[in-house]
């Protein structure tokens, strides 16, 4: 069992670092008795083996100090997700998992990439992180059970959804090659009788055709009440995080905002605890990117580096603001900067209008301060 000590100092703990694959983990460990750090590959999801060999090294730096040291790992987020966090922290291990996009790397046109200069690239910069230089990279935070499962009806309903698209385009395929147009295949997939439909060129369809739209309308189906079942867990879900269901239905007071916007944003966003309006913008990917350097001044657009998810749900939301609150002080500062503009200026001012209602649902849940002019159900 791990032994975590908050009084022992940083030049006494060991800091490790896992490289993660699907068949191999390979781990560096870098303890203050040794100079370079030491490499131990292991199978794939071999926890324990992975438990072992830090309880090793420090058992190893109990001995030549006479102190228990502080473990701190990271791993960088992937494939394997959270639990291996959950698991460390569990033991004692003090976990850090790291946002790979935010890892620097050398920028030659070459650049050698092997699994062990990807660990110790990873190990040097927890270290540089573990003395406070937190600019070297970003750290994720490590969601709760309930907070990870949460996310799960949006999540799901959204692949359905594309899903359902991918069915209903496909039987619009096959029909417009027969030369049959106008049917709406979402609404009437239930009455649909392929047996019954003529070609353009007055023919019934030819049975093997007929009989893959058949199957096409089944799998149609299925996926519809997939999706009418996942919308009703999201909406009743059974759950511990009460602070975040309590958030959605605050943000489903608002007009314009219905139940798969709120349980994104909240369950995506705002269960976290954000020290400002900037942090807000940066974790959904919208803060804007400046390129000042010698000369040049100028705006790269928004990062794009934060949650995909909450990057367009709240895109999507900005669209709908303007036509459920015309009235708010929001809407009324996208229309006088868009005023006489249309197409590539709306679009990039949606986006500005994006990042200021994101700010301002942030401050209504948090301090419950609705949006100037906005109208509440």
């Amino acid at each position: 069992m791990m032994v975590n000590s908050t009084a022992t100092s940083n030049e006494q703990s060991i800091c490790a670092a896992l490289e993660l694959s699907k068949n191999s983990w390979l781990l560096a460990i870098q303890d203050p008795c040794r100079d370079n750090p030491s490499l131990h590959p292991l199978p794939g999801g071999d926890a324990d083996g992975l438990m072992t060999k830090l309880s090793a090294a420090q058992d190893r730096v109990t001995k030549d100090t006479g102190q228990a040291p502080a473990v701190t790992l990271c791993y960088e987020a992937g494939y394997d997700g959270f639990w291996l966090a959950r698991y460390l922290e569990k033991r004692g291990v003090t976990c850090q998992v790291m946002e790979p996009a935010s890892l620097q790397v050398n920028r030659r046109a070459r650049r050698v990439k092997t699994d062990r200069i990807d660990v110790e690239s990873i190990l040097h910069t927890l270290v540089a992180w573990c003395r406070g230089e937190r600019h070297v990279c970003s750290m994720v935070v490590v969601p709760s059970v309930e907070e990870e499962d949460l996310r799960r009806c949006h999540r799901e309903r959204d692949r359905l959804i594309r899903e359902r698209t991918a069915h209903t385009n496909r039987i619009k395929g096959l029909l417009f090659g027969q030369g049959i147009r106008g049917i709406n295949v979402k609404s009437r997939y239930k009455t649909l009788k392929p047996s019954e439909l003529v070609t353009g060129d007055g023919r019934p369809l030819p049975d093997r055709l007929g009989r893959e739209i058949t199957r096409e309308i089944e799998r149609l189906a299925q996926v519809q009440a997939q999706i009418v079942a996942v919308e009703h867990e999201r909406d009743h879900p059974a759950t511990t995080c009460a602070a975040t269901e309590h958030k959605r239905h605050d943000l489903l007071r608002l007009k314009g905002l219905g139940p798969s916007l709120s349980s994104t944003l909240t369950r995506e966003v705002y269960y976290r605890q954000f020290a400002n309006r900037r942090q807000v913008a940066s974790y959904i990917g919208i803060a804007p990117s400046a390129y000042d350097s010698g000369e040049g001044h100028r705006s790269q657009g928004i990062s794009k580096a934060g949650n995909r998810l909450a990057r367009v749900a709240i895109v999507e939301a900005a669209w709908l603001w303007l036509r459920h609150q015309p009235d708010s002080a929001l809407s009324q500062w996208f229309h006088d900067r868009t005023q006489g503009q249309k197409g590539r200026i709306r679009r990039i001012m949606i986006v500005a209008l994006a990042r200021k209602l994101a700010i301002a649902l942030w401050r209504y849940l948090e301090t419950g301060l609705i949006p100037e002019g906005a109208v509440v159900k």
